[in-house]
This record gives structure tokens, sequence and C-alpha cells, in this order.
């Protein structure tokens, strides 16, 4: 138990993504109880859990969630603009003794290593091409910025780096339903040669969850911003190689517009997520949040054991397949065979 969150009542939004299915047993763990909101059809099968189909963005449901005063609300939603999120936020710091907000790490300028205090993207001169409107790491820095302004001081921001997870993973801007799906398929991944030689970091989220815990609740946190997750890094290459040789991928590297072309036929924020994020050399300071939890960097999990861990079991039914992407692959494989 722990006697923070003992017994305390917490609201998870979207509550079968990557990082909360493991948040959910760690809190049940620690003594709380927990009701999660999910659209996807799930059975409790713990005592102490309840989930609730719902869209978590339905004012009218939240209202009537938030009447029944929780004590923490941690909120996995993605609001995809400051203007959406100002319908929200008030709602949730009235009705909650603690909000968490999920930010990003991506909402980091080029900087190495990045602390809470680092530039943002949205603090500094972009290129006269960034797209800012719906840009996910511009939106979350100013709803970050919108969280610090207001009277409020019972929430806390935290920014994940990479998560991998049950049926998520990443390598560079690819997810498990083009890599892992090819992976099984035994079919070869076009990769981006520009990100190849970047620094990467990537959590595993059973170890974000143990962060998490620590934050809810805990009375040194509020008003606070924490990066969550660990300081392994290495390059995306690297991390291709434990791919191979977990899973025996097959790989190739092409230039950008190569790349960008097959994954999103040209798409902007494909481009901005590739070029100002994964081709940045992402090394994550996580002394702040293992200082907070008394937790060691020794502790959390080495990226190799948790990639094969989660690799294990996995299945295509368990990822599915973005047939819009696998399909430009294979064609695009196919023309230079």
């Amino acid at each position: 138990m722990d006697e923070i969150i003992d017994n305390k009542k917490i609201l998870i939004l979207g509550a079968t993504g990557a990082m909360a299915v493991y948040l959910i047993p760690e809190l049940l763990d620690r003594g709380c109880s927990v009701v999660g909101v999910s659209l996807d059809d799930v059975v409790s099968e713990r005592e102490g859990l309840t989930y609730i189909k719902a869209d978590a963005k339905n004012p009218d449901f939240l209202k009537e969630q938030l009447e029944k005063k929780y004590d923490a609300v941690v909120d996995f939603m993605i609001y995809n603009s400051v203007e959406m999120f100002e319908q929200y936020y008030k709602l949730f710091l009235e009705n909650t003794k603690h909000y968490i907000y999920f930010s990003t790490y991506r909402v980091y300028a080029d900087d190495s290593p990045l602390n809470e205090k680092s530039k943002r993207l949205w603090d500094i001169d972009r290129p006269d091409d960034f797209v800012t409107e719906y840009e996910y790491s511009i939106y979350k820095a100013r709803e970050e910025d919108l969280l610090r302004s207001s009277k409020y001081d019972n929430y806390t921001i935290v920014r994940p780096a990479v998560t991998y997870s049950k049926r998520r993973f990443q390598l560079t801007v690819l997810e498990a339903n083009v890599l892992i799906y090819r992976m099984l398929k035994s079919k070869t991944v076009v990769l981006p040669s520009s990100a190849m030689d970047k620094q990467a970091t990537m959590s595993w989220a059973g170890d974000v969850a143990k962060m998490l815990a620590g934050i809810i609740l805990n009375p040194k946190a509020f008003k606070e911003t924490y990066n969550i997750s660990t300081s392994e890094h290495m390059t995306w290459r690297e991390v291709a190689e434990i791919y191979r040789e977990i899973g025996n991928l097959k790989y190739i590297t092409v230039d950008d517009d190569t790349f960008l072309d097959i994954i999103a036929n040209g798409d902007v924020y494909a481009k901005q997520q590739l070029l100002y994020d994964r081709c940045f050399d992402r090394i994550v300071d996580n002394k702040k949040i293992l200082s907070l939890i008394n937790m060691h960097q020794e502790d959390l999990t080495p990226l190799k054991d948790g990639l094969t861990r989660e690799f294990k079991n996995i299945t295509i039914d368990d990822v599915g397949c973005n047939t819009f992407i696998n399909e430009r692959m294979d064609k695009y494989l196919e023309n230079i065979d």
C-alpha cells in the first residue's frame, strides 16, 4: 500500500492506452480504487476497478462523473488545439484534488540533455515553413501554458518520451501496425536514413506507471512539470538492431522525401514529427522525477529487456495493420526490386 494514495478514488480518461494499461494495476496494488473510461469494451477482472464505455470528452458525461468527487483525474485525452482544451481544463481543476495533464517530450526544441527547463519549440524562432496549427508539439506547449497561467495549483504536467507497451512499439516514426506487422509477416521495413544515427529515448510503460503513481496526490508534485522516462538512450539504428535480434527485423533506409511519401503522402505533420523530433538527439534528464519518487535509473528496465518481454507474445491481431502505409511500402519495395 502507498499511504499517500491508499483508499483514494482515481478517474482515468483513456483507460486502455499504452501507459494506462500499466498505471491501473499499479494504482490498484497501492490501494486505490479506479474508474477507467474508454471507448473500448473492457471487463474488469480486479476488485476496485470499474470500466465505463464512454466518450471521455463528452462534457455532459464528464460533469456527471466529476460530481462523484474523484481524488485525482489522470487525463490521457488529446486536445488538438488550445481552444479545445480551454473548454475542459477548469472543469477538471475545480472538481478534483489533483489533475494530471499529459504533455510530451516533443515540446522540446533541439537540446541535450532535456530537462524540464529546456527550451520548447513554442519558445524559439522556428523555420518559416513550420506549421504551428494542429501541430502536436505546439498545442501541447500552449496547453501547458494555459495551466501555468491559471489561478489553480492542483495540477501536474508530465512529459513522457517515446513509450512502448503491450501492443505499442516504435521505430523512428513507425508504430506497431507497420513495424511489428511487417516483422511478423517477414516483410522489409522502410526507414528514414536521416534519423538512424540520432539518439532516441524509449521508456517501458511499466516504469512510467510507477513514476505516475508516485506523482498522483503527492503534494510536492503540485504545479510542477516532470519528464517521465528513462535516461537510457541509443541511436535508432541500435534500436533497429534490437528489433532484428528479437524479431528478425529486415529494413532498408531511404531519403526523407521518399519515406514521407510512403508513410503519409507528404503530410506536413508527419514531416515535422520526423524533422523536429526523431531527427533531434533526444536524451532525457530524469533526475527530477527519480528524486521525487525515490527511484534510481538502475531501477528502470533496460530497453532491450523491455522490448524483448513485450514482443515475446505479440500477434498480428494484437497490433493490427495500417493498410495505407503497408500497401504503399509494399508498392515501393516492388518497384525497386
